[in-house]
């Protein structure tokens, strides 16, 4: 599969939005667009399924659009379901309906070869279950059940009707089936917003195993990093190719930018040296000649542009708290939160110039604490207490305003009725508000234009405390590492919801996370609390895994020694020269399935034979010796996973 544009461009009007696109999806590519807001990402993406809005660009190539294979296109521009009376799994299963097609005419062979065996039934059979594993009828259960939970519904969610979710529900079922319908090429335009940070993770991951090609617009910067293999990036209309990830991009970047730079500059240096000398030789007979040959080296150079800056155009704030806070700046003790009855149960101390990130699944209650504490819901029990001259700021990630029909001057002068017109606009001019801007009416004004508009208002006030829901969303990468800047340096005290995680691991150095079962504070920042989670369920699985082996083991070899598939019943009834060696390669399964049980039994008892070590009074006393043995007993679990998995894709084959 190929699609390549070459020399594209796309205007509006008068307007042009590109003005020479080469861009190019080969199959299996990882395609990140970035770009400023407003930059054309969006636009780019539509034209890729309607090239109606491609034109001729400005570069020497001729025009023109190639496309191998005829790929299929997915991409979620607006939210439509056939039968809106339909359950949500009813939508889900439609993506898969060829697997069912082939189930329901495996049945049926199945039922025939009951009935009757002859070699042509067999091989319908045979070459169907073929088809069936191909297309993945093996896993899709698993699939569609895994991503159903990831995107956070629940099991009960499956059989309640379309119509009977909200509207951001219904846009995650629809963009589910984009996923699982696994297009030739998948388009997906800012991924992750309104996703939390398990959803995040299960995309993160299921792209990254996506089969076919993606080409992704997004600002966020991990999960970029994770996924793509190529980044285009459009800044001043043009689009700039870069090999590798996010990272290697800004890399490749800064170099590129030097370099060109320094060319210009060294070619500038020797373009005015030869024009000093033409100059002063040029009327003298006896050098004419060589001046003339100077001014002609000059023709023959190809000129080197100067290269752009970078489009760094982004807001900034330099304030002083105007209070110092005492140490204790907040105490949470079974503080319970929700609105008709709990939904959480919180409790945490937090100490002058402590910056907490508040993470984990949508729902959990982690805007629902920030309310609480700023006082716009009242606490169902428990309680908390503000420390000694904290003065608090609250930016809500619904970015509303008491008086929508405000233009920012008014709002800010409101505001702030001390400052002059002038002091007003200089701070405006600072959240990027200029000229006739700031006549602009809130309620017209973009997400990014508002989140900066209540950035302006809280940090005017310099507040030693801030509490931040969401205050990212709506802003692109520049914005992001912006806001970051200004949160690293400020010294007061922090308190934010965020699913960036680049950005929580930039800025946190304390963790609340929110799960179904409890809510729990680390004293750790965002990378030091991702591996003491990964140590936690490492044990887990480990020990619950071990006490599913012991019970489930002995199940699956008495069925492996006596029950037999449908296949193999049907087996036994002919002779047929498919069948025989359809028999004996599943035989040499089984016998490789009872070599990996003997080799886990035995890894098993190496364990046991490590904990009673461990026991011993010598031993138990050794803090050394016990973590050597602890990592020894890890390691031998996860060679017993390995093994568990290929016992589990072996038996799939049988």
């Amino acid at each position: 599969m190929n699609y390549k544009i070459v020399n594209g461009s796309i205007s509006y009007g008068a307007e042009t939005i590109l003005e020479e696109i080469n861009f190019e999806i080969k199959e299996k590519d990882k395609i990140a667009i970035i770009g400023r807001n407003g930059a054309g990402k969006t636009t780019f993406l539509n034209s890729l399924i309607d090239n109606e809005i491609l034109e001729e660009g400005i570069g020497e190539e001729k025009f023109h659009i190639y496309k191998q294979g005829n790929p299929e296109i997915g991409y979620l521009k607006q939210i439509n379901f056939e039968n809106s009376n339909a359950t949500m799994l009813e939508e889900i299963l439609k993506v898969y309906e060829p697997i069912l097609k082939l189930e329901k005419k495996i049945q049926e062979k199945e039922k025939a070869l009951q009935e009757q065996t002859n070699e042509k039934l067999i091989k319908e059979y045979t070459n169907a279950l073929e088809q069936y594993e191909i297309q993945g009828g093996y896993v899709y259960k698993k699939e569609y059940e895994i991503a159903i939970k990831k995107f956070g519904f629940k099991e009960e969610d499956k059989n309640k009707k379309v119509n009977e979710f909200s509207g951001g529900q219904k846009t995650k079922i629809a963009f589910l089936k984009l996923l699982l319908s696994k297009p030739d090429i998948l388009l997906l335009d800012e991924p992750t917003n309104h996703l939390d940070i398990v959803a995040i993770e299960w995309l993160e991951n299921y792209l990254k195993n996506y089969p076919k090609a993606i080409v992704i617009v997004s600002h966020d910067r991990m999960f970029l990093d994770k996924i793509v293999n190529k980044v285009y990036e459009i800044e001043y209309a043009s689009m700039v190719e870069y090999k590798g990830n996010y990272t290697d991009y800004e890399k490749q970047k800064r170099i590129n930018y030097e370099k060109q730079l320094k060319d210009y500059e060294y070619q500038q240096a020797e373009i005015k040296r030869l024009k000093t000398i033409a100059d002063r030789f040029r009327y003298k007979p006896t050098k004419a000649k060589m001046a003339l040959s100077k001014l002609k080296k000059i023709e023959q150079m190809t000129i080197i542009e100067k290269p752009d800056k970078y489009d760094l155009k982004t807001f900034y704030a330099n304030f002083d708290i105007k209070t110092q806070s005492g140490k204790n700046v907040l105490k949470v003790e079974k503080l319970q939160i929700g609105y008709e009855k709990p939904i959480a149960e919180v409790s945490f101390e937090l100490f002058k110039g402590q910056k907490l990130a508040i993470i984990g699944e949508n729902g959990t209650g982690k805007s629902t604490l920030l309310k609480t504490l700023n006082g716009n819901i009242p606490k169902i029990g428990g309680q908390f207490e503000y420390g000694y001259h904290v003065q608090k700021e609250y930016f809500d990630q619904q970015l509303e305003f008491i008086n929508p029909e405000n233009t920012i001057l008014e709002e800010v002068s409101e505001s702030f009725p001390e400052l002059t017109t002038t002091q007003i606009r200089t701070l405006l001019g600072t959240f990027l508000f200029s000229g006739e801007d700031v006549f602009k009416k809130i309620n017209v004004l973009s997400g990014g234009e508002k989140a900066r508009l209540q950035l302006c208002k809280i940090l005017k006030k310099q507040p030693n405390l801030l509490l931040l829901d969401e205050p990212t969303n709506h802003m692109d990468i520049v914005g992001k590492e912006s806001l970051e800047n200004i949160l690293k340096e400020y010294t007061g005290t922090l308190i934010f919801v965020s699913h960036d995680r680049y950005f929580v691991n930039k800025i946190a150095n304390c963790i609340l996370e929110f799960s179904d079962e409890k809510v729990t504070f680390y004293n750790k920042n965002y990378q030091e609390y991702l591996e003491s989670k990964q140590k936690n369920e490492e044990k887990e699985e480990f020990f619950s895994d071990k006490e599913k082996r012991t019970s489930n083991n002995s199940k699956n070899k008495n069925y492996l020694k006596s029950g037999y598939s449908q296949k193999e019943i049907k087996s036994k009834s002919t002779n047929s020269k498919n069948e025989y060696y359809l028999e004996k390669e599943r035989n040499r399964i089984k016998n490789k399935i009872k070599k990996i049980e003997s080799e886990i039994e035995q890894k098993e008892n190496e364990i046991k034979e490590i904990e009673k070590e461990m026991q011993k009074e010598e031993i138990s006393s050794d803090y050394l010796k016990l973590n050597e043995l602890q990592e020894l007993i890890e390691k031998i679990n996860i060679e017993i996973e390995q093994k568990m998995q290929e016992w589990e894709e072996l038996n799939q084959n049988i």
